[in-house]
């Protein structure tokens, strides 16, 4: 809408008339009714974004629509902006509406809006602009940069400058910590937020991420990470290079001790417990040779190596046999096969005694030898032997019969 000259200098004064015989009808008489005509929405915005204010009117009959800042000065009346802030703009004049924009939004802007309509008796709606600022990049301090397994270290994460005060929580890998919080308000409105966390950490924590992870309406996705840098001792192992099966008399003996810790060993030394090392064995760093074995070189060798937070150690035993030990000795039998074999065995077996125990049950009764013939006719037990030894006479039909 373009007004010059003294059209517009005539319309600035019947403006300011206007107002101020509205003003001057006094507050007492400005009301705002329930379930009325105009209405509006409160607006939350982050700052340096923009708010949009919506005045509306279900049923007017004409009357005019301006909005108002929290100090009360008329920001639009109908479509003109008198108030010199060329950060409000008109998206929307009609009969039922009057919709401005607020561009870069500043935590100053924060307050009531209200839309005013100019009814009998005249009718307000308020609109709050409530201003989010976000907090700055989180910042986190270590009590140590460096801590040893077993020990307990301590972080400290920081968010300054956030409205409404922010929320720290605390990640270390997939687990959620607790952390002490301490909020304080500095200034306008605006809070700078701590968080202290404390745990024991081990070797398994090397190289860890720490997330201190910020919640706040106004910011998504803000965090800070601090990768935790354990020392630990070492961790041993004993590996044979050589031979790879029976330590025999006359063989080589070869053992390579592997040791890993942070700080990385700094010292690696080979013992016989209890004993001396064979004074021909050599020892080159982490290797233990000793060539020519026999009997009297059994025992425990250990490989000892340490750092600055420990040391650690691996035993080998060594037992050496006889030199043809192993040799000619027989081929590993497969099991499975062996228990196949014994159970067809026993199943034969099982099914040999079921067929006899019903071959005996068929024939079992009373049976004697030709050899008794004649036993029971005997006048007397002498002719009774006689008769049963059956003579001689009759020793060529003597048969017996076996089942």
């Amino acid at each position: 809408m373009a007004i010059t000259g003294s059209g517009s200098l005539a319309f600035s004064l019947s403006f300011f008339i206007i107002t101020a015989a509205f003003l001057q009808k006094g507050a007492a008489e400005m009301v705002t009714v329930e379930g009325q005509n105009l209405v509006t929405d409160n607006v939350t915005v982050v700052e340096g974004e923009m708010a949009t204010i919506s005045c509306r009117v279900r049923d007017n009959d004409d009357s005019v629509i301006q909005l108002l800042n929290p100090n009360r000065q008329t920001i639009y009346f109908k479509d003109y902006r008198p108030l010199k802030d060329a950060r409000f703009q008109l998206v929307n004049f009609s009969d039922n509406e009057l919709r401005v924009s607020l561009s870069n939004v500043s935590l100053s802007d924060e307050g009531r809006y209200v839309c005013q309509l100019y009814t009998d008796p005249p009718q307000e709606a308020y609109a709050d602009i409530t201003v989010l600022v976000p907090p700055g990049s989180p910042i986190i301090d270590s009590r140590e940069d460096l801590v040893s397994e077993g020990n307990e270290t301590e972080l400290t994460c920081t968010a300054i400058g956030s409205k409404p005060a922010a929320s720290i929580r605390w990640m270390k890998g997939e687990e959620e910590l607790t952390g002490e919080t301490t909020v304080e308000e500095t200034y306008d409105r605006m809070f700078t937020v701590s968080s202290r966390v404390r745990f024991s950490v081990t070797k398994d924590d090397d190289g860890v991420p720490v997330d201190c992870i910020i919640d706040h309406p106004a910011v998504k996705d803000l965090l800070a990470q601090r990768h935790l840098d354990v020392l630990y001792k070492p961790e041993v192992k004993i590996v044979v290079t050589y031979p790879e099966g029976l330590t025999r008399e006359g063989d080589n003996l070869d053992l390579t001790c592997i040791a890993e810790g942070k700080p990385h060993p700094h010292q690696i030394n080979w013992v016989r417990v209890d004993e001396e090392v064979p004074p021909h064995a050599v020892v080159t760093g982490s290797d233990l040779y000793i060539e020519n074995l026999n009997k009297s070189y059994n025992g425990t060798y250990r490989c000892v190596a340490s750092n600055a937070v420990g040391e650690a150690f691996d035993d080998y035993i060594l037992y050496v046999y006889d030199s043809r030990a192993g040799e000619g000795a027989p081929q590993k039998i497969d099991h499975a096969v062996i228990g196949g074999v014994v159970a067809v065995v026993m199943f034969a077996i099982l099914c040999a005694l079921i067929v006899l125990g019903r071959y005996f049950a068929r024939h079992k009764g009373t049976y004697f030898t030709h050899e008794a013939k004649g036993a029971d006719d005997a006048a007397d037990a002498d002719t009774a032997i006689i008769n049963a030894e059956g003579g001689h006479n009759n020793t060529d039909e003597k048969k017996e019969y076996y089942i």
